[in-house]
């Protein structure tokens, strides 16, 4: 009997009662079940991989009996459906955790004693204790590498600065600093990125942000800058009035401008032999982007990981900061990012402030666990930054002590989350956050969080 055959014929079986299950499913529980039946295909397509890898055709069959016998759901009644699909999913989350947790056990062991007695400490440890090494070791960066980070992505910032000065004197600009994660000390796992902003000084008489709601856009997050008064002043009479399109003032245009003044016109080669690094401009991304990588004293470049410096045209006006990003806000070359970004750290730092809470400490284990974690690596800083100001509002206890019950809490959200499909922005309610990820993303990510509900610690590996 030809076994590959015989899978394939199996499994082509399996895969039409899983199509026309889920087709049913999809009828009775609407579009917010769709989270939770994604996540019941992936457990099952584990489930048959598993039956496919069976040594004979009786394991074959056996393996496939059992697929037919959980997925006869197909008659029943929707209450059924349902409570057959979350079964499917715990029953096979909870063997493919105790699989991983089996994995890490029989690893080969260490020859060095040193090395086995650090593993069978690790494995009397509780919860908590894993947190808090897991910060100190993955999440939590050393003062050196912070500072050293810091220090070069300010002498770029210097010349960078000192160049459109003397090349573009006419260009209003403000006073350029650092930004972003490396300097709220909100960055995880290795400093390999800074953010350098570029404040426009615009003419209060000349233009007017507007916001989201009340552009053709409508988007909450999607500004525009307007050029008014052009009775009184004509074009021309602001210097930016050259990066208009249709009215307003282009993002993209300006993010064009920068990108050739800085990354195609400034001598880099001669700035890095000054500097003992090799810097070079990062072409077709996005946005102005420099890659700088270390030498040692002999001139020879170091092996650790480069640091990517970005440069972010930005406005302020009061407390509203837009961004130059058109990879958020395309294809409106006109539009400006309103970044909550500002919003959000300040309101975190205020938080931590008031009740000497671990908000931000949770915050970098959840990034440096998505980062490391190659099926949650989608959840980027924003959601889950967001994630934890909503549980926030419920939730006092943020003590170091607690960190362990907040760490599980927050799993179990974003499970909740993914099957609504949508977390909504804390301080733009209109905004979901979870509207960029696709199905299979979402499949993948809500598979790996309901195996950490039983065994977070799988997180942490």
């Amino acid at each position: 009997m030809n076994f590959q055959g015989s899978r394939r014929r199996g499994e082509d079986g399996i895969a039409m009662v899983i199509d026309f299950l889920l087709s049913n499913a999809r009828l009775v529980l609407g579009i917010g079940g769709a989270a939770m039946l994604g996540i019941a295909t992936l457990a099952v397509k584990r489930l048959i991989e598993r039956a496919g890898r069976a040594a004979d055709d009786e394991k074959v069959e056996q393996k496939m009996a059992e697929s037919w016998e959980e997925l006869s759901l197909v008659s029943a009644s929707p209450e059924m459906i349902r409570k057959g699909i979350e079964g499917v999913v715990m029953k096979h989350v909870a063997k493919a955790a105790r699989q991983q947790k089996d994995d890490l056990n029989q690893q080969p062991q260490m020859s060095k004693p040193e090395s086995k007695s650090k593993r069978l400490q690790l494995c009397v440890l509780t919860l908590q204790e894993r947190l808090q090494q897991y910060y100190h070791a993955r999440a939590a960066l050393t003062p050196h590498e912070v500072q050293r980070a810091q220090s070069l992505a300010l002498d770029i910032c210097t010349e960078i600065q000192g160049f459109l000065h003397s090349r573009h004197p006419d260009m209003p600009l403000g006073e350029m600093s650092l930004g972003g994660s490396l300097l709220d000390d909100l960055q995880v796992v290795t400093a390999d990125h800074a953010c350098l902003l570029v404040p426009l000084q615009l003419e209060a008489s000349l233009w007017r942000l507007i916001p989201g709601e009340e552009t053709l856009l409508t988007h909450p997050l999607h500004w525009m800058v307007r050029r008014v008064n052009l009775e009184y002043f004509p074009r021309g009479r602001s210097y930016w009035d050259r990066h208009l399109v249709g009215g307003y003032l282009s993002a993209e245009a300006v993010g064009n401008m920068l990108s050739k003044a800085v990354l195609e016109t400034i001598n880099w080669p001669s700035i890095s032999s000054v500097m003992y690094c090799l810097i070079r401009p990062v072409p077709g991304g996005p946005d102005p982007r420099l890659e700088i990588r270390l030498r040692d004293e002999e001139g020879v470049e170091t092996s650790d990981p480069p640091l990517f410096i970005s440069m972010l045209p930005l406005l302020r006006q009061e407390d509203v900061v837009l961004t130059a990003q058109p990879e958020l806000t395309s294809p409106w070359v006109n539009a400006w990012h309103l970044s909550l970004y500002p919003w959000e750290t300040l309101r975190l730092a205020q938080l931590d402030a008031a009740d000497d809470g671990r908000r931000r400490h949770t915050l970098k284990i959840l990034k440096a666990v998505c980062r490391l974690n190659p099926a949650l690596r989608p959840l980027h800083a924003a959601p889950l930054a967001n994630l934890i100001l909503h549980l926030s509002d419920g939730e006092s206890d943020w003590s170091e002590s607690s960190l362990h019950v907040r760490f599980q809490q927050c799993i179990t959200e974003l499970i909740g989350y993914l099957e609504q499909g949508a977390l909504h922005s804390y301080f733009k309610p209109a905004v979901n956050l979870l509207s960029g990820l696709s199905e299979d993303q979402v499949d993948q990510m809500g598979f790996m969080l309901y195996c950490a509900v039983s065994e977070p610690e799988i997180l942490l590996i």
